[in-house]
């Protein structure tokens, strides 16, 4: 977690091989994973985000392996503590013929 803008860009160049200027949010946390950073470049600049969180831990991958692209909903649930993995609380409609 004491990667800067430039650090954190070049590790999403170089280990990841990714383009730290897209239009991606990439996240990182720390081993206690209870704080985390984001980097975004927003066209004219790059913006780092650092939380930490005062009661909780993030439900974070436990090694590079388990990277992955998330979906905005995984993304708040991510962020908002829960498990990526979340069932349906409302099944989705069919339409039923009568």
């Amino acid at each position: 977690m004491r990667k800067g803008i430039d650090g954190l860009a070049t590790f999403v160049q170089d280990s990841f091989e990714l383009d730290p200027y897209s239009d991606s949010i990439f996240l990182f946390s720390g081993t206690s994973k209870d704080r985390y950073k984001y980097l975004y470049f927003d066209g004219d600049g790059f913006a780092r985000i650092y939380k930490r969180l005062d009661n909780g831990r993030l439900q974070w991958p436990k090694n590079e392996k388990e990277v992955r692209n998330l979906s905005q909903q995984e993304l708040r649930w991510l962020l908002e503590g829960l498990s990526l993995q979340q069932p349906r609380a409302i099944p989705k409609f069919t339409k039923s013929v009568f």
